[in-house]
């Protein structure tokens, strides 16, 4: 076991195998890699454990740069696992180019719909077994994405938890992609007012800046398109903290005078590819809305209802808003399928995306009655405000799970978790222990 020191903390690897169909444990096998963190000097102290559950889909956990972010106040209390969840960081990958081994866009669709929520909170299960033995148990901490594989843990297997805390993450039980998708636009629709409302300087910009690419093909340096809707989907910023403030940056820096006369900057360009590249993350692109989906909720499929559900919402047209002169409106965590064609790391998976977008037979992820009779201490950090998970949702979803308490603020966006320096973990904590 490799072991890895930093100021104030040490690293361990863990590698666990497991099944890629939990439903066929002598099946095809998948590597799962976890980081373990304890505080400098108490390597040998008997503590319990934590598993972190990071934000995606598709993302791996942090990598530590010591005792830092929330990391400074879990490591208090708790011996920390960071799960690569299944697919990425450090597990067996999930990528165009280890997909290529899996055969034709029906056999990697068939293979991906193996790494939902269900999946990797089973995953986590074998982690909890060969980590503390059958009967311990840990706690759980789940961000975003993380926070829905929480609430799944609470209702398949309660059992192996002491204590269960979301940040960002309270799924609706029930909710279609089309319901999350129905109440997702609005909230950003009001990002962008807001972010306008700090900078009215760049509706002209931003207007200028869509009204270019509908007249011109332009490449970024990794060879994709940015199109007026591409450039559309960096409203995925206004989500955090300071994300309006990093998409100002941005947009005053656009432009440059070249031969032919302004165009837009190489710089701008290569930051613009920075946030919308799914290179380092393709699961995030290519399951995302399959994180919504239920057999019993969404019985037909997903069928792309981010792109469906938009021309509910005509602000978002860009024609319509250079036209009538309006604010071109970013959008938020909306994937479409035209992203399997303007990204060049997403375009060998387009196929499968098309084919998981169709799925019908998707597993019920919660399960609503062992959630109503649910005896492990629970907390969860609901952000009023929250671009990317609807509150209203959450808080309904909050009810229904027996003893969970809420703390509902509008002092952090998304990013509360990583950006408090542990106060939003702090409170969950005492909340949790039932401290306040």
């Amino acid at each position: 076991m490799s072991v890895d020191r930093l100021p104030g903390v040490v690293l361990s690897d863990h590698f666990l195998e497991v099944p890629l169909d939990h439903a066929v444990p002598d099946g095809e096998r998948l590597t799962v890699y976890g980081r373990e963190a304890v505080a400098a000097g108490s390597e040998h102290e008997e503590l319990p454990w934590l598993v972190f559950l990071q934000g995606g889909p598709g993302g791996a956990s942090p990598r530590p740069l010591g005792r830092d972010s929330w990391l400074v106040r879990a490591l208090d209390d708790y011996r920390v696992l960071l799960l690569d969840q299944r697919g990425t960081g450090r597990s067996t990958p999930a990528n165009r180019q280890s997909l290529a081994l899996r055969g034709g866009p029906h056999e990697q669709a068939a293979y991906l719909a193996h790494f939902r929520a269900d999946a990797i909170v089973r995953d986590a299960e074998l982690f909890r077994r060969e980590l503390l033995g059958p009967g311990g148990r840990w706690s759980v901490l789940g961000q975003s994405f993380g926070g829905f594989c929480a609430t799944t843990y609470l209702s398949y297997a309660p059992e192996g938890l002491h204590e269960a805390m979301i940040t960002g993450g309270l799924p609706g039980l029930e909710a279609s992609a089309d319901d999350v998708y129905r109440a997702a636009y609005p909230r950003v629709a009001r990002k962008n007012a807001a972010h306008y409302e700090r900078y009215p300087q760049d509706i002209e910009r931003v207007r200028r800046i869509a009204a270019h690419l509908r007249e011109h093909t332009v490449r970024l340096p990794g060879g994709g398109q940015l199109t007026a809707e591409a450039f559309q989907a960096l409203g995925i910023l206004l989500g955090t903290g300071t994300g309006s403030y990093v998409l100002h940056y941005l947009i005053e820096g656009a432009w440059v005078t070249g031969p032919s006369g302004p165009e837009l900057a190489d710089a701008f360009l290569q930051a613009v590819e920075g946030h919308l590249s799914y290179t380092a993350a393709p699961l995030y692109a290519v399951l995302h809305e399959s994180i919504y989906a239920q057999r019993s909720v969404d019985p037909k499929g997903t069928g792309w209802a981010a792109e469906r559900v938009r021309a509910q919402f005509p602000q978002f047209a860009v024609d319509a808003a250079l036209e009538g002169e309006r604010p071109v409106l970013f959008t938020g965590e909306m994937i479409y399928p035209w992203l399997f064609d303007t990204d060049p790391s997403l375009r060998p998976l387009k196929d499968a995306a098309h084919e998981l977008a169709e799925r019908t037979d998707w597993p019920d992820l919660y399960d609503t009655a062992r959630l109503a009779a649910n005896e492990v201490p629970a907390a969860a950090a609901v952000y009023a405000d929250d671009m990317y998970v609807d509150a209203d949702h959450s808080l309904d979803t909050a009810r229904r799970i027996r003893g969970l308490r809420t703390w509902v603020t509008n002092e952090w966006e998304h990013d509360g978790l990583r950006v408090s320096s542990g106060a939003v973990l702090d409170r969950l904590m005492r909340m949790v222990r039932g401290e306040i």
